[in-house]
């Protein structure tokens, strides 16, 4: 059966509202809602005031790991500054995952990981919606919700051992398609613990190549598209790079480009190969 992936042709929150009671799940108890927080200096991620219904709608927590590099994240103080100057402590509880410390969780049919370091706090949470902003990345070629699940999940040390395929000395020289293969791996174990009381949420906007965690980041030369949700965030992301490709904006190429020079599907194919989600869906306009 193919998965269904449901889509409103704009960008609001009243369109994150209405396509979270059409997958007609309920998150229940303590509910995380992992988004992201952006990078000091990035102008494209999705702002607090954007995101507040869609997080107050299911009393949520928003949760975010600390980075594997320098910068405004890479540290529990400079990221809660950062939370903090960018709005989101005043929207809702924030509870940076790995504040404390990490936890494993096993991947027994990984292709290239069986273990991935989450933060330790993710045990406090019953469900979870993940509001994914879909755009460019520098390295896994886009962003979307399976990248939010692994790698934005992990905690520092998983971040790592993510990039380097298993291996942290190998942090930035991997093999390429390995490393996706491992993000693939990271966001099976997130999906399998959350199993039934999970929701996935993309939104198609402000799509630069580059993703919000660089704090210098190309303009959006694409326009626009809309948000989608989904309870299979293969299907999520497969649906995803399928509208930025039947696109009309001649804006499109570069981040096109930037999808396939870093073979950025690959991703999708291999959770799907996990059997994570599919790639067969059906896309219900709203």
């Amino acid at each position: 059966m193919k998965s269904k992936v449901y889509f409103i042709p704009e960008v609001s929150s009243g369109a994150m509202l209405r396509l979270y009671d059409t997958l007609g799940v309920r998150l229940e108890g303590k509910v995380a809602v992992k988004l992201h927080s952006g990078e000091p200096g990035n102008q494209n991620f999705l702002r607090p005031d954007f995101m507040k219904p869609m997080v107050d709608k299911v009393g949520g927590v928003i949760v975010e790991c600390n980075t594997a590099y320098d910068g405004g994240r890479n540290t529990t103080k400079a990221h809660k500054i950062t939370m903090e100057r960018h709005g989101w402590t005043s929207i809702a509880p924030v509870d940076l995952l790995d504040e404390t410390d990490d936890m494993e969780l096993a991947i027994p049919n990984g292709k290239v990981i069986q273990k991935n370091f989450v933060g330790a706090h993710l045990a406090d949470y019953d469900s979870l919606l993940v509001l994914s902003h879909f755009k460019g990345h520098p390295m896994g070629g886009f962003g979307g919700a399976l990248k939010n699940i692994s790698i934005g999940i992990a905690s520092s040390r998983g971040k790592q051992y993510i990039h380097g395929a298993g291996d942290m000395d190998k942090f930035w020289d991997s093999d390429h398609d390995s490393f996706l293969e491992a993000m693939a791996d990271a966001a099976w174990s997130i999906h399998h613990r959350f199993q039934g009381k999970s929701a996935y949420i993309n939104v198609m906007a402000n799509m630069s190549v580059d993703c919000d965690c660089c704090a210098v980041a190309a303009d959006p030369k694409l326009a626009d598209i809309g948000v989608l949700a989904s309870l299979d965030p293969v299907a999520l992301d497969q649906a995803c790079l399928d509208l930025v490709y039947a696109s009309e904006d001649q804006g499109k190429g570069d981040l096109i480009q930037r999808i396939e020079s870093l073979h950025g599907v690959h991703t999708v194919e291999a959770a799907a190969a996990l059997g994570i989600g599919s790639r067969e869906y059906e896309l219900v306009t709203i």
